[in-house]
């Protein structure tokens, strides 16, 4: 690795990529051609779609290339699905197809969208009285609503727009801090372009209103009439942009051969596992993360906006003030009930949906859903993964799976030829992997063969 100081590259921005490659090389491979192939390598050799991905991001030099697998069988209130997914860690789709078969002959999964409002706020500071902010509020608030009818009437015309419109005191947390907080449909747009563009024209509008001296018949003084306009932007957590997953059967289906455990002590053990992800913070991470291990992955392969997904997730598992697993169980009159609630705001139109070839494939194998529908496989996907991340849990350890996964990057990175990697596979059927293991094995039938 090279270890020396290297200057700032100036103007890298205004380079072509061609030249941008060229100084990251010099600067920091020391001028390596082979460090340059590597970039190149793998580029998309349809040139209009490289260059459509290159326009994705800024600076772009060289696509990062993800696994993109499916799984079959996924059966939504009595839809079959193949869901894509696109992640790098081996044993997740192995997981959720596995979830997807044991759930095909019990019914399947269920799912229902609860709302789809999302938020965001124009943030200000403003020193005054507060009761006469919201008298003038009320006075131009349907004046505000116009001013944003250029930008919310397509929007309108598809049944969504710009849903209300309130001022919230946050005084209290801190002096002078008001907000102008709006609620949106966007229908099968994520919207963050569309939330984001009203909310900077309701800003700007209020803004001139209430600097106006003699509008509104107000009677602000004069310093009353100075508002600052921190920022107007929309929120992630969007808790009524919320959709409901459950899978639901008879007690005594819930045999696992391999247990040990009747169909009884398996599920109780099994809504004990969810119970301690409800009181135990550092399980509760961990649990939650399996969930979007499944959602992330459909969110990826469909072009949305996973950190979105995932920050507004896990602000939605502290909503009471502690951080909780997401999935719930129930066992009431013989039946084993798991559900996920979870808030997701994604689209499947505009952005990468439209743009990134993988993505729009994505879409047309689940049957181009609306958005609504694309919330529905998703939570699915993420309850999926949670059931036989638990299930593996409380019988054989999350271990046996994973590394049996995993064995394949391992013979991968010392480099097994077929042979090796055929014997491999037989010999650690019932072996405890790990690298060294492997290692050791590749190792000894190199030496001796």
């Amino acid at each position: 690795m090279n270890k020396t100081k290297n200057s700032p590259m100036t103007g890298f921005s205004k380079l072509s990529k061609y030249e941008k490659i060229d100084l990251v090389i010099k600067n920091y491979f020391s001028g390596s051609e082979s460090a340059k192939a590597e970039l190149k390598k793998f580029w998309h050799s349809d040139e209009p779609i490289q260059k459509s991905i290159d326009e994705f991001s800024e600076n772009t030099l060289t696509n990062f290339l993800f696994p993109f697998g499916v799984v079959p069988n996924v059966m939504i209130n009595d839809n079959i699905y193949c869901v894509p997914m696109v992640i790098e860690e081996s044993s997740v789709v192995a997981a959720s197809s596995k979830a997807a078969n044991f759930w095909l002959t019990r019914g399947g999964f269920h799912a229902e969208v609860l709302s789809t409002t999302k938020v965001g706020q124009v943030h200000f500071l403003w020193l005054g009285d507060s009761k006469k902010l919201f008298n003038f509020f009320e006075a131009v608030k349907l004046d505000l609503l116009k001013s944003t009818e250029g930008l919310t009437h397509n929007m309108q015309k598809r049944n969504g727009g710009l849903l209300s419109l309130k001022l919230v005191d946050k005084t209290i947390e801190e002096p002078g801090y008001f907000q102008l907080y709006a609620e949106f449909e966007t229908v099968d747009a994520m919207g963050a372009n569309f939330i984001n563009s009203v909310l900077e024209q309701l800003a700007k509008t209020f803004k001139a209103m209430i600097s106006a001296p003699n509008d509104h018949n107000c009677d602000f003084s004069d310093s009353e009439r100075d508002v600052q306009i921190i920022m107007a932007i929309l929120s992630n957590f969007t808790p009524d942009c919320k959709v409901r997953a459950f899978v639901e059967c008879d007690i005594e289906d819930m045999v696992d051969a391999n247990s040990g455990m009747t169909a009884q002590e398996y599920v109780e053990k099994f809504a004990r596992a969810i119970k301690i992800s409800k009181i135990d913070v550092t399980r509760a991470t961990t649990h939650n993360k399996g969930i979007f291990n499944g959602i992330d992955a459909v969110v990826i392969a469909t072009g949305n906006d996973y950190r979105a997904v995932e920050a507004c997730g896990h602000a939605y598992a502290a909503r009471d003030g502690v951080y909780r697993g997401l999935s719930d169980v129930s066992l009431n009159n013989g039946k084993f009930r798991m559900t996920l609630e979870i808030p997701l705001a994604i689209g499947t139109v505009g952005g990468l949906t439209s743009l990134h070839p993988l993505s729009r494939l994505a879409l047309d194998m689940l049957g181009r859903p609306n958005a609504q529908e694309l919330m529905k496989i998703i939570a699915c996907i993420g309850l999926a993964q949670n059931f036989a991340a638990v299930n593996s849990l409380i019988t054989s350890g999350i271990q046996k799976g994973h590394m049996k996964m995993h064995l394949m990057n391992i013979l991968n990175h010392l480099e097994a030829n077929e042979v090796e990697r055929n014997n491999a596979k037989k010999h650690f059927e019932n072996e405890v992997i790990s690298f060294k293991s492997v290692r050791d094995y590749i190792s000894t039938s190199r030496d001796y063969p």
